[in-house]
């Protein structure tokens, strides 16, 4: 087994041809042979790049543009009820008897069974529930026909050519790929409540409530290409904290370009007890993420996020993994901390639902001459989607140091995918973090913000109010 424990003559490349390490900008266009397997329906690929066909062994079904069935008592604004409530547990991987499954599993999820003996996945029916709108998947077509990688002058990544969607659905390399993760469709707008607990190694905690709304023009279908500048018209970031006492009040206001080849982020807080907003050039990289207390990095939000440029970026192909997926039992609005969360300071796996998909595999690699915590890490992305689901980070020394799970659901109602909650092992610790939704308030997608709303000026203004 390699360091990133991937049998790499194993990985399925499906038609696609993987040149791993070859510049993105050296690359040819994608052909019009390979444009044509592309589409909605009926063709060899559908528009995310994925196999549309499921595997020879059936178990993973054939992808079909067909969105869920929102169930009868759904409402908007109420935590999106489970469409699967009905589906059994097909098997449990244990501590027993997880060599049986090694080739589906990840060398993070291989070593949560050797560092907690009691640690076990219940394994569900795949079901493919990424289903976007037409507007995203036609954005993707086209994208793949005119996308192009752009390297800044530091080595971020960054793209032309592109809107709304999956840049390169046909990617030819690490670069390419992990633009697709940049690039995946996201809501538009989302206020909502959530947690941040840093859980100690007895299993103590303290809850760390946020309030979180969120901008992002990137797949709005009412902004239009002529609007949209990818150099500024990123994730717009507003979080406030709303507990414990003594740090109400504090508000992180983060301001992203959607791709950072050359752009950087612009990031401000704002501490009540000075009544100052101050710069804030530390909310990047591996410094720590807000209230986490040290247990994972600030670029770790949403599986990553900000500047890509520390890192080398190498395609490995696709391969058959567990992942957790269609996590409405995380995301119910009775799913609290203290029924999640368990006396050995881990989440209560029966919470947890984990399904065989096809994964794309990429590998960053920490250049010579920069600086990370982490001096390796492989990230597994849903096919049908490219967001994050896995990540096995290791350390500077090549240890296995932290694993990552992403937790989403999609929004029946809006055609999107979101994350139900986040956790993250420390190992080596012996200590988690989970993040996820404060179960007070359902996510908000009606609401709305002026550019402006966005800017160090309000935050002084609602600080001082």
């Amino acid at each position: 087994m390699t360091k990133t424990g991937i049998n790499k003559t194993a990985i399925v490349c499906g038609s696609v041809l993987l040149l791993a390490g070859v510049s993105g900008a050296a690359l040819a266009k994608v052909s019009a042979e390979e444009l044509a397997k592309l589409g909605v329906s009926g063709t060899e690929l559908t528009p995310a790049g994925a196999i549309r066909a499921g595997n020879a062994e059936g178990t993973i079904p054939e992808w079909k543009n067909e969105a869920i069935i929102p169930p009868a008592n759904f409402k908007v604004g109420m935590y999106h009820p489970d469409p699967f409530a009905a589906d059994d547990v097909l098997f449990k991987i244990t501590a027993s008897n997880y060599k049986e499954h090694a080739d589906k599993l990840t060398a993070g999820q291989q070593h949560m069974f050797v560092t907690y003996p009691d640690f076990f996945m219940n394994i569900y029916p795949s079901r493919r529930s990424a289903v976007f709108n037409s507007y995203v998947n036609e954005s993707a077509l086209k994208n793949a026909a005119n996308a192009e990688v752009n390297l800044g002058s530091s080595g971020g990544l960054g793209y032309t050519n592109a809107r709304a969607s999956w840049a390169f659905p046909i990617p030819k390399d690490g670069n390419e790929a992990f633009l697709n993760n940049i690039t995946r469709p996201q809501l538009p707008w989302i206020d909502s409540r959530q947690t941040t607990i840093p859980v100690t190694s007895s299993g103590d905690y303290v809850i760390n409530k946020l309030n979180i709304q969120i901008g992002n023009r990137w797949s709005d279908s009412s902004v239009s290409d002529a609007d949209f500048d990818q150099s500024v018209d990123g994730m717009r970031f507003y979080q406030t904290i709303i507990e414990p006492a003594k740090v109400a009040g504090q508000v992180v206001l983060v301001r992203d370009p959607h791709e950072f080849s050359d752009k950087k982020r612009k990031a401000w807080v704002y501490s009540p007890g000075q009544r100052r907003v101050k710069r804030a050039p530390q909310i990047l990289y591996d410094n720590p993420l807000t209230a986490s207390d040290g247990l994972a990095t600030t670029d770790q939000k949403f599986g990553f996020n900000g500047p890509t440029d520390r890192f080398e970026w190498k395609l490995l192909g696709r391969k058959e993994i567990y992942i957790p997926y269609n996590a409405y039992k995380l995301h119910a609005a009775d799913a609290t901390p203290d029924k999640v969360i368990t006396d050995s300071g881990r989440i209560n796996q029966d919470y947890s639902r984990y399904e065989l998909h096809r994964v794309w595999v990429v590998e960053a690699t920490l250049k010579e001459g920069t600086n990370h915590a982490y001096g390796h890490r492989t990230f597994f992305l849903d096919e049908d989607s490219w967001w994050i689901m896995l990540s096995d980070g290791y350390d500077r020394r090549g240890n296995i140091w932290r694993y990552w799970e992403s937790h989403d659901v999609m929004y029946y109602d809006a055609a999107f995918m979101n994350t139900a909650a986040e956790v993250q092992y420390d190992m080596q610790a012996g200590r988690m973090i989970a993040l996820g939704f404060d179960k007070a308030k359902g996510p908000d997608l009606t609401w709305r913000a002026a550019d402006k709303y966005f800017t160090p000026s309000t935050v002084r203004r609602n600080g001082i109010r």
